[in-house]
């Protein structure tokens, strides 16, 4: 289900379980081991996730997992659903998301992990869990309101709002529309140029930005900012990026 090649320094992950890309608890255990495996892989510096097919990113869980109603079966779902897109959203590369159609309950939860989201055109996007007597449990409920507000967060899960493309980047759920087709080359150039920068610099400055979504008191961030900025001097990047720089050549990192 959970598919993954390495070229030079970007993963490119596939959602691969036709028809609609559903996780299940196998291919969230994956998703987790899958990041693992990425963050010791010093050479990988960004990922892109998008789902196999024209129609669908995910659609989330299947819902004859939870028709019997068994809570030991739904227990294992939360914890599954909660640890692999936590993993997705701490992740040491840069991950972004190609959504390249329906986004729907966890699969849209899946792309709230990343750090970016480019969304095709004909995308369509929603956590309509609360219509069938559940709710989000993949880190939705805390992370939507965080990329959009408290309102739109609202619309979209107290009221079933279904939205589009257009609408998701207005709000800042997306930070581009492309045509369809085209989410994943965009994503890998974007990829790309994340390979461009720095590793150690970059994944300082990922967590450094968490520290807002955390709640980390500004005066405690700034500080770290600044003792973040002066570790980078420990490792030989920091004067190979500077030295490129002089020399009007691209640098060449050592991720050190």
């Amino acid at each position: 289900m959970i598919e993954c090649t390495i070229e030079g320094h970007i993963a490119l992950i596939t959602l691969n379980n036709p028809a609609a890309n559903t996780f299940t608890a196998a291919g969230l255990q994956a998703l987790t081991d899958l990041i693992g495996d990425l963050n010791r892989n010093l050479e990988v510096y960004a990922a892109v996730i998008t789902g196999q097919g024209e129609k669908f990113f995910s659609a989330g869980a299947d819902l004859k997992t939870f028709a019997d109603g068994d809570k030991v079966q739904a227990r294992l779902m939360a914890q599954r659903f909660g640890t692999a897109f936590e993993a997705l959203q701490e992740a040491r590369p840069v991950i972004i998301a190609a959504v390249n159609g329906y986004a729907m309950g966890g699969g849209l939860e899946c792309a709230l992990a990343c750090d970016l989201r480019i969304a095709e055109e004909h995308a369509q996007m929603a956590l309509p869990e609360p219509s069938v007597g559940l709710l989000p449990s993949g880190c939705g409920t805390q992370t939507l309101p965080w990329l959009v507000g408290e309102g739109w967060a609202k619309r979209m899960i107290l009221t079933n709002e279904r939205i589009n493309a257009a609408t998701a980047l207005s709000i800042g759920l997306v930070e581009q529309v492309v045509p369809r087709g085209q989410s994943r080359q965009t994503a890998m150039e974007l990829a790309q140029r994340v390979s461009t920068l720095s590793p150690r610099a970059v994944t300082f400055s990922k967590t450094l930005i968490h520290q807002a979504r955390l709640g980390t008191p500004r005066s405690a961030a700034l500080a770290l900012e600044r003792e973040r900025f002066v570790d980078l001097f420990d490792g030989a990047d920091q004067q190979e990026g500077v030295q490129a720089f002089f020399e009007k050549r691209k640098p060449v990192w050592k991720n050190a």
